[in-house]
């Protein structure tokens, strides 16, 4: 059986048990998270719509962290403008506990 949620403007496909990292949510380590945004759930067959409405996901917070840094680099020819800088985006790790469906 596997979900397929939307968090942080993204789409995850989720199974009982999966660790996944998201985009950064509240609450720290041990805290009990509920994903409401249900996109479909499968268990054999296939459900979307108003068959997943009342669906949901539970998930517990393993840990908040950073990801690795991103160069960002900024050029214009001939100007002699250039900029360099780092970015980290924060994440949240979470462990898919149970389907709600």
């Amino acid at each position: 059986m596997y979900a397929i949620i939307a968090t942080g403007g993204k789409q995850y496909r989720v199974s009982e048990g999966d660790l996944i990292k998201v985009e950064k949510l509240e609450g720290n380590a041990g805290d009990t998270v509920t994903f409401d945004q249900v996109v479909a759930v499968s268990d054999g067959s296939l459900k979307v719509g108003k068959d997943v409405a009342k669906a949901s996901v539970s998930a517990t917070v393993v840990e908040q962290g950073r990801g690795k840094k991103v160069i960002v680099y900024k050029y214009k020819r001939k100007t002699g403008y250039h900029k360099k800088n780092g970015h980290r985006q924060a994440y949240t790790q979470v462990k898919i506990d149970k389907i709600n469906a």
